[in-house]
């Protein structure tokens, strides 16, 4: 491999893409963007869970634990139930997600020994926004129980005292920022390097290239060093953007998460350019390339569902998503700190998958006009 060749190579696509502003537009715009709406977006964090209230009780007591839902920053009550009857209106008309059904007697029962129930109806219809009220509501009926007991100086048996590391206010940004920097650049960076062949065989500049000596090797790695240089960027803009805009912390090494962030792009441009030399069409390496890397980067990297709750299949087949691999490293060099030692699979992973982007990238690449 001659260096010269190499660098003229690189040369010649950066120009090649610098006057291409779709490209540049692609390549330094969207990801930011990207970040800054997904990350506004998305989020499993759920603080505005309409609530109604069925005090049957009438007292003191009732009235207090009613307060208590209301003044935590999870739960607002639109409306107090008079009947029972009129719940299932509220719930299928979107009213109200949750509702405190207090029974009678409920404070003199509170004051004996026995014990008392209320009951929690939640609309089901959103799974995911019931599970969360739920754990809420169980969390605010438990303390409010503890600070009866306290009143009374009876001792509860058992205390649980939690403590949460790496995500200690578990705010879903900083899970989700972290990941969304693999899932973003898994599709930007396969969408740069699909255009690059298959824009010299629509633009007829193939000829030219075939007619030089440079090797199928030079070629890929020349087309490759300014996507690499592109794609570090943006890694870095994004990262910029998740701390200081959303408070993600960084707590790891940054020059470990750039030599696995340059295995990562490595891998990712090569699987593009292993595209665009494949079908030798800018459109349709387009839409392979967002085929190839949103819906696995999305859905079987653990970025949006946890791996561990998929079917075996499933789970098996996450094994050959890039991203899988890289999400770990983001959330573990930013949230957890964590160094080499804990991440050497991850690692691993990732040159091999930057190998096999590159052999394949040159083993499409023909040089050839026929």
């Amino acid at each position: 491999m001659n260096p010269h060749r190499l660098w003229a190579m690189a040369r010649k696509e950066a120009i090649q893409l610098r006057r291409d502003t779709r490209s540049l537009v692609l390549a330094f715009l969207l990801p930011l963007a990207l970040i800054l709406f997904f990350g506004y977006a998305i989020t499993f964090d759920i603080d505005d869970i309409q609530l109604g209230v069925l005090d049957q009780d009438h007292t003191q007591a009732s009235r207090e634990l009613a307060e208590q839902f209301e003044s935590s920053r999870y739960f607002r009550i639109v409306r107090h139930v008079s009947r029972p009857s009129d719940i299932d209106a509220l719930f299928g008309n979107g009213t109200l997600n949750l509702v405190l059904v207090i029974p009678p007697g409920f404070s003199r029962d509170l004051a004996s020994t026995q014990g008392v129930s209320i009951q929690l109806l939640l609309d089901g219809a959103d799974a995911n926004t019931a599970t969360i009220a739920q754990n809420y509501a169980n969390a605010i009926t438990s303390r409010f129980s503890e600070s009866r007991s306290a009143r009374s100086r009876l001792a509860a048996p058992v205390t649980a005292e939690p403590r949460i590391w790496y995500n200690e206010t578990l705010e879903s940004r900083n899970m989700i920022v972290p990941g969304l920097v693999a899932v973003i650049m898994s599709i930007i960076a396969a969408m740069l390097t699909s255009l690059t062949v298959a824009r010299e065989w629509e633009r007829g500049t193939m000829e030219q290239l075939a007619a030089t000596p440079v090797s199928r090797l030079e070629v890929v790695l020349g087309k490759l060093l300014p996507y690499i240089a592109i794609g570090l960027v943006d890694v870095a803009v994004a990262l910029i953007a998740g701390t200081v805009v959303f408070g993600v912390p960084f707590r790891g090494n940054l020059l470990l998460l750039l030599v696995l962030t340059l295995l990562f792009l490595v891998g990712t441009l090569g699987l593009g350019l292993f595209i665009s030399a494949a079908v030798k069409s800018q459109v349709l390496a387009t839409q392979v390339a967002m085929t190839a890397t949103y819906l696995p980067a999305l859905i079987l990297s653990g970025f949006m569902f946890s791996i561990a709750t998929m079917p075996l299949v499933l789970r098996l087949i996450t094994y050959l998503v890039p991203a899988r691999y890289y999400v770990a490293v983001t959330r573990g060099v930013l949230l957890k700190g964590v160094g080499g030692t804990a991440l050497w699979v991850h690692a691993v992973a990732m040159v091999v998958f930057a190998t096999v982007g590159i052999a394949l990238a040159i083993h499409a690449f023909r040089k050839e006009l026929a």
